[in-house]
């Protein structure tokens, strides 16, 4: 891919402790764990059974006190701070490591009919490294829907230690959210507030940094779940729409080699995405599946493989998504108006899958024109045996429109003299968005004016090339 290589694993953990961190506002969907972070004490969570807890550097500590064969002989339990409303979804979330690797049990029961009357019980299977676990559930009905959450530690054949942090339950939003979500550890964003006090930090800040930009997801987090949860949770708590891109496909960029890399093979795509899937659950987002993945699939005979199991693949990950994460908008990357005729990739598009999703992206980390975009997305559409879809453009680059010179590279790999387009937004014709996919100031790879700067790797010259029209 062309684009985006690895970010660092630093992420995620920055990730993990935006969510409980952020204000809520009034009209997000409410937290109903009134002590999820733990960084002072345990209440309102209790031990039962054979379990002690104790508050442990920001992290909550049970120890199980003797050997007992059932889950729910050895315990600790909250009480939601609201009652759960019968037939919507919900999201458990949180961290958990273990002394001693086994399964364990998390349930949402009602208070009134703990035993028999649980909206979600399932298995844990804890480890000792800490994890991140996000469960979507449906609420049960109930006469009294008073509920609580348990975590049931007992059955491990020994007394381990096993500890909790950032636990969160949310209600799944009713009304999709229309507000896009605005990430403040996104590249820019990160670098503008470390650089508040230069001009080109409050530049950042403004033109890029205030923007909803998406987040690239990969191989390169090591806790997937962990990372996805927290960026959609966080986004959920603000009652604003996440925007995500799965970017992990195997033989990624076999055209360029930039941003090479992706999964082993398809299994583990499959279980890649899936992941990522789950880790969405319920909640509303938007996700743009794998650019370039259609597009550069031709390329991958050039190492030996064959194009038709990258199109195999790519359906699998849109029946994944439509399967797991029922409330997300997806969006198959069509590539550019410049790359694949829109009669050879409508059924290209459609042998991948474009019948699961909402529709496709086009223009991705390009510069093509939002004319030329549009008329190229219209193209395709007409020729979509599926029927025609919605469809988005990136604008993040494309204010000056392309670059042209004799060396091809130049035209997509930091060219110089381009410029930020419009604005992310909504639009009720034409496309459905106008989004900025590629982060403004990544870099595509070391080359053009980004000379020496590695795919993915930010950098404040590049922003601000994109911010001026220059050099």
């Amino acid at each position: 891919m062309r684009f985006l290589a690895a970010k660092t694993a630093a992420l995620a953990a920055v990730l993990t402790t935006s969510v409980l961190v952020l204000q809520q506002p009034a009209s997000a969907a409410a937290q109903l764990i009134a002590n999820g972070a733990f960084t002072s004490s345990t209440a309102p969570w209790a031990a039962i059974g054979q379990t002690t807890i104790a508050a442990e550097s920001g992290l909550m500590r049970v120890d199980v006190k003797s050997v007992v064969a059932n889950p729910w002989d050895a315990m600790v339990a909250a009480p939601t701070t609201a009652a759960l409303n019968p037939g919507k979804s919900y999201t458990l979330s949180f961290d958990a490591s273990s002394t001693v690797a086994y399964t364990a049990r998390a349930t949402v029961q009602y208070t009134a009919t703990p035993s028999s009357n649980q909206s979600l019980a399932t298995d844990v299977q804890l480890t000792k490294t800490s994890k991140r676990y996000s469960i979507p559930f449906t609420a049960a009905s109930a006469a009294n829907t008073a509920a609580e959450v348990t975590f049931q530690l007992g059955g491990s054949g020994s007394t381990p230690v096993v500890r909790f942090d950032n636990v969160s339950l949310m209600e799944t939003q009713t009304t999709r959210p229309t507000a896009l979500y605005v990430n403040p550890l996104s590249n820019p964003a990160d670098w503008a507030e470390r650089n508040k006090e230069t001009p080109e930090g409050k530049a950042i800040a403004a033109s890029i940094g205030s923007k909803p930009i998406f987040e690239w997801f990969g191989g390169w987090f090591t806790d997937l779940t962990r990372a996805v949860d927290t960026y959609v949770g966080t986004a959920q708590a603000q009652d604003r729409l996440p925007m995500l891109v799965a970017y992990n496909i195997p033989n990624r960029d076999a055209c360029a080699g930039h941003s090479g890399g992706g999964a082993g093979d398809a299994t583990g795509y499959h279980n890649w995405i899936t992941e990522f899937a789950k880790a969405i659950g319920t909640r509303h987002a938007i996700v743009v599946l794998e650019p370039d993945g259609v597009a550069a699939a031709g390329c991958v005979t050039k190492i030996g493989k064959d194009p038709e199991d990258q199109y195999r693949m790519l359906l699998d990950a849109t029946q994944v998504l439509r399967a797991q994460a029922p409330n997300t908008w997806v969006y198959l990357d069509a590539g550019n108006a410049t790359w694949i005729p829109a009669d050879q990739m409508a059924p290209l598009l459609v042998k991948s899958g474009i019948a699961n999703t909402r529709g496709f992206s086009v223009n991705v980390s390009n510069y093509i024109t939002t004319a030329d975009s549009e008329a190229y997305a219209v193209a395709v559409n007409g020729r979509l045996s599926v029927g025609a879809k919605k469809y988005v453009i990136d604008t993040s680059r494309n204010g000056n429109g392309p670059y042209s010179d004799s060396t091809p590279e130049d035209n997509w790999c930091n060219p110089p003299k381009r410029k930020l387009g419009t604005p992310p937004r909504q639009q009720t014709s034409g496309a459905e968005f106008l989004f900025w996919v590629k982060v403004p100031g990544d870099s595509d790879g070391p080359c053009g004016i980004g000379s020496g700067i590695p795919a993915g790797e930010f950098s404040e010259e590049l922003a601000m090339a994109l911010i001026n029209g220059n050099p």
